[in-house]
C-alpha cells in the first residue's frame, strides 16, 4: 500500500482546501453587478436619491439593462434586485444565506426596534418569535378574527356616513381598532383613543427613520457614537425621543392586557393566548418579554400598512369611476339583498378580489421592502455579490414590470382575470409582502382586512370627485409620501351612500 489511511485523508483535505481557495479566487475575479460610477472613498453616496429611491433604482436598472445593480455607500455594498426572477432566485431559493437583516443603526441601535422580529437579526431568537407569531396568525387561525374585522368595518361605514370628510381618520381608527382587539383584546374609544394615538406616533417615527437615505448613520454606523450635543448630531436627539415613543407603545397596551387577564375578563387575543401557554414554561419571564415584543410587532406591521393600502384604494376609485361601477355591479349581483358583503362572498367576487390585488400592485405599501443582509460571498448571473452586502428587492420595479403587467401605471383589475375568473398566468402581487423566510407573516390577515373593507365600502358608498368653489371638479394630485412606508398625500373626495337602501343597511349595522 503506497499511502496509509491518514495520509489519504490529509491528501483529500488538501485537495478540498485548494479547490475552495481556487473557487474563492475565481469569485473575486468575477465582476460586480453594474451600477453608477463610484467615486473614491464615498462610492455612490452622492448618487443616492433623497426621495422615491425605488423609482431611481428602477431607472438605473433600465439604464444598465440589468435586473441586479451594485452600489457602494462609503464602503457598504448595496445590491438592488429589480425583477421577480432575481428576487426569487436569491431571496427565496437561497433563503438560508439571504434571510438576515443589516444593522440599521438608526432604527435598531438608536431607537430600540431590534426586538421587533421584522428587523431582528436572523437566528434562533428570530425563529422563536416567528413561530409564536405564526401560531396565531397563520392562514387558518386568522379566521377567528373575522368577526372583529367585520365589526370594525361596519363601524367604519357608520363613521364615514356621519363624517365623510374625515375618511382617512376613520381608516386609521378602524385599523387601530382591529389591531388592538386582535393583539391585546382592548376595545378602543370611539374617538381620540390613547393607545391608537400612541401607536400612530411611534409608527410615524419608524417610517421616517426608515426613509431611504434619510440618516447618514445607516451608511456610516460609527456616527452613532457622536454625542448628541455636537453640531450636526440632531439625529441623536431625534432617536432618543423616538425610542421613548416606541417603549411606551410596547409597554402600555401589554400592561392593560395583563391587567384584564388578572381580573379574569380578558377576551381572546394574541397576547392572552400566548401568555396562557407560558404557565408551566421554564424561563417564563424571558418568554413573556418575547410575547410583549411580538405583540408590538403585530401593531407596527399591520396598522399603517392597512391604512396605506385602503387610502390607495379610495384614490384609485376616485380616479377610475368605471372600475368602481363594475365592482359595485358584481357586488349587487352576488350579495343577498338587504345584506352587506361577508367573507363567505369572497369566492363569488373575483372582480372585487382583483381590485384588491391591483391596489397592492399599483401602489405597493413598502416599495422597497425591508432590506436583507448577505453575510457570505455569493455569485449570481456571472456577478460577484460581496459578503456584507445589503440586498434590496425593489418591489416597485417588480410590480411595475411591463412584461408581466402591461401598462403598469394604469389601474386595471382586469389584468388579473381571464373570462371572469382569476388568471393563473398573471402573478399575484406577492412582491408587496417580501420574499423568502422574511415574507410578511401577517399577510393573510392584512389581505383579509383589506378585502372586507373594500367590498363593504363599494357596496355602501359612491366615491366621486368634489366640486371646488369655482364649480370645477377637484382633481387629486396622486402624489405620495416618500418613506419606508408610503401613502397618498391628503386629497379631497366625496363619499355618499349609493341609495336609500344602502343608507339603511349602514344604519342597521349599529343594531348588530
Amino acid at each position: 500500500m503506497l499511502f496509509d489511511p491518514y495520509s489519504l485523508i490529509l491528501f483529500a483535505t488538501a485537495i478540498v482546501a485548494l479547490y475552495c481557495l481556487q473557487l474563492r479566487r475565481s469569485r473575486v475575479k468575477l465582476p460586480l453587478p453594474p451600477g453608477p460610477r463610484k467615486l473614491p472613498l464615498v462610492g455612490n453616496l452622492l448618487d443616492f436619491p433623497a426621495t422615491f429611491a425605488w423609482e431611481k433604482y428602477m431607472e438605473w436598472s433600465r439604464t444598465y439593462s440589468s435586473d441586479i445593480l451594485h452600489l457602494n455607500a462609503a464602503g457598504t455594498s448595496l445590491i438592488i434586485l429589480s425583477s421577480t426572477k432575481a428576487a426569487t432566485d436569491l431571496l427565496d431559493k437561497k433563503s438560508a444565506i439571504y434571510s438576515d437583516r443589516p444593522r440599521m443603526p438608526m432604527i435598531n441601535e438608536l431607537m430600540g426596534w431590534d426586538d421587533d422580529f421584522g428587523f431582528m437579526k436572523y437566528g434562533n431568537r428570530w425563529r422563536m418569535h416567528r413561530r409564536l407569531f405564526h401560531s396565531v396568525f397563520n392562514n387558518e387561525a386568522v379566521q377567528l378574527f373575522r368577526p372583529t374585522e367585520l365589526t370594525a368595518t361596519h363601524g367604519l361605514l357608520r363613521r364615514i356616513l356621519h363624517d365623510p370628510d374625515a375618511v382617512m381618520d376613520h381608516l386609521r381608527h378602524m385599523a387601530g381598532e382591529i389591531i388592538m382587539s386582535v393583539t391585546y383584546g382592548i376595545d378602543v374609544l370611539p374617538k381620540n383613543d390613547p393607545y391608537v394615538a400612541l401607536a400612530e406616533h411611534a409608527l410615524h417615527s419608524l417610517t421616517d427613520a426608515g426613509s431611504p437615505g434619510r440618516f447618514l448613520v445607516n451608511f456610516i454606523p460609527i456616527l452613532k457614537h457622536v454625542p448628541e450635543w455636537l453640531p450636526g448630531a440632531g439625529f441623536q436627539r431625534q432617536a432618543k425621543a423616538w425610542k421613548e415613543l416606541k417603549r411606551r407603545m410596547v409597554e402600555k397596551p401589554f400592561a392593560e392586557a395583563k391587567r384584564s387577564m388578572s381580573m379574569g375578563n380578558a377576551p381572546y387575543s394574541f397576547t392572552v393566548s400566548a401568555l396562557r401557554t407560558l404557565d408551566d414554561a421554564e424561563n417564563k419571564e424571558h418568554q413573556e418579554t418575547a410575547v410583549k415584543s411580538i405583540a408590538a410587532a403585530v401593531y407596527s406591521g399591520g396598522a399603517d400598512t392597512t391604512v396605506s393600502a385602503l387610502s390607495s384604494f379610495i384614490l384609485a376609485m376616485l380616479c377610475n369611476p368605471d372600475v368602481q361601477k363594475k365592482a359595485q355591479a358584481e357586488i349587487d349581483s352576488v350579495v343577498r339583498e338587504g345584506h352587506l358583503p361577508d367573507f363567505d362572498d369572497e369566492p363569488s367576487l373575483p372582480y372585487v378580489s382583483a381590485v384588491v390585488k391591483e391596489v397592492l400592485r399599483w401602489r405597493p405599501v413598502v416599495p422597497m421592502g425591508i432590506p436583507h443582509f448577505l453575510s457570505v460571498e455569493d455569485e449570481y448571473q456571472g456577478y460577484r455579490i460581496p459578503a456584507g452586502s445589503i440586498v434590496i428587492a425593489n418591489a416597485w420595479a417588480i410590480l411595475h414590470d411591463e412584461v408581466m403587467y402591461p401598462d403598469p401605471y394604469t389601474f386595471k383589475p382586469e389584468r388579473f382575470l381571464l373570462d371572469g375568473k382569476p388568471n393563473p398566468a398573471i402573478r399575484y402581487p406577492d412582491a408587496a409582502f417580501g420574499y423568502g423566510r422574511r415574507i410578511c407573516p401577517g399577510r393573510h390577515m392584512a389581505t383579509s382586512s383589506v378585502f372586507i373593507t373594500v367590498a363593504s365600502i363599494l357596496a355602501a358608498f359612491n366615491i366621486t370627485k368634489t366640486v371646488g368653489d369655482d364649480g370645477k371638479l377637484i382633481e387629486p394630485s396622486q402624489e405620495y409620501t416618500s418613506s419606508l412606508l408610503t401613502s397618498p398625500l391628503p386629497f379631497k373626495c366625496s363619499i355618499k351612500p349609493r341609495s336609500r337602501a344602502a343608507l339603511e343597511l349602514i344604519r342597521a349595522t349599529e343594531k348588530i
